[in-house]
């Protein structure tokens, strides 16, 4: 069973600051050293991380609860407002924003698969707002015309693909190269959807760095949990320095909900809350 939409929870508190460009040799990495002797443990391992396809499916759950107040996160391929945090036009399955260059980068791919499709009229546009939140180019229509392109199947696996090169495999790649299980797994990518991984002092990247001056991760000899917790505090001070994002509660009712659990493989059933919003998966 799955909790229906939530409606009372603010949204401007919910998108991330930054368009994520973790590294391709992080993106591409896996756990280095591995010997061949230890090839089916691995495999083992492998399989239960969060790039496994139902562990995947929980995580696009969890950030969709506390993005879009809902579980059901294939209906935000049409999601699109300007949310007033400085980033122009939010749109699509993970936050994708006219004012920070991933917006760009999915319909540019998306006018590689479809010539002539209906967004990419504004690509020009797209090019001259990034990095500020004008509108300049996209109104009247471009909302409209956002939800038009979101019922077409290509435009919708194009989210999927964006999402996955620009957040997700980055951020399992990483989760996996610390040694980290599902739910650190899933700490990683909710972070680097919301911060991103440029070189501001909130970013993916500086929040792991902060998190590594008071622990190590189990691939550096540390404990899993006491490298978690020390993760989330990193991530709860990042959160306050945006005024849009001080709402913490994605990590105290539910991230930290499940570390004190001991649910380092982030098995259902899974209870938490987001804005005082309760869901549940079973």
């Amino acid at each position: 069973m799955v909790h229906e939409d939530r409606e009372t929870a603010p949204r401007t508190v919910s998108r991330r600051t930054l368009v994520a460009v973790l590294g391709a040799a992080v993106a591409s990495g896996a756990l280095l050293g591995t010997e061949r002797a230890m090839a089916a443990p691995t495999a083992r391992a492998a399989s239960t991380g969060l790039d496994d396809p139902a562990k995947k499916e929980i995580a696009m759950k969890l950030v969709s609860s506390a993005e879009n107040s809902s579980l059901d996160w294939k209906a935000q391929y049409k999601y699109i407002e300007d949310i007033g945090d400085g980033r122009g036009y939010t749109a699509g399955i993970i936050g994708f924003c006219s004012g920070t260059g991933d917006m760009l980068d999915l319909i540019q791919l998306y006018a590689d698969r479809e010539p002539g499709n209906v967004l990419a009229k504004y690509l020009p546009a797209l090019r001259k707002v990034n990095g500020t939140d004008s509108h300049a180019g996209l109104d009247p229509n471009f909302p409209k015309d956002w939800r038009t392109a979101a019922k077409d199947t290509v435009f919708q696996q194009c989210q999927n693909d964006e999402r996955d090169r620009v957040y997700f495999n980055p951020a399992v790649a990483q989760g996996k190269t610390d040694g980290l299980r599902t739910l650190g797994q899933f700490c990683y990518y909710d972070a680097i959807v919301m911060h991103g991984d440029g070189d501001d002092p909130t970013s993916f990247g500086n929040i792991r760095k902060r998190a590594l001056r008071s622990a190590k991760p189990p691939a550096q000899g540390g404990n899993e949990t006491t490298y978690l917790n020390a993760f989330l505090d990193a991530r709860v001070w990042a959160m306050k320095q945006e005024e849009a994002h001080s709402d913490t509660t994605r990590v105290d009712t539910e991230q930290r909900v499940f570390l004190r659990k001991g649910n380092l493989d982030l098995n259902t059933p899974l209870d938490w809350k987001v804005y005082g919003d309760s869901y549940h998966i079973g």
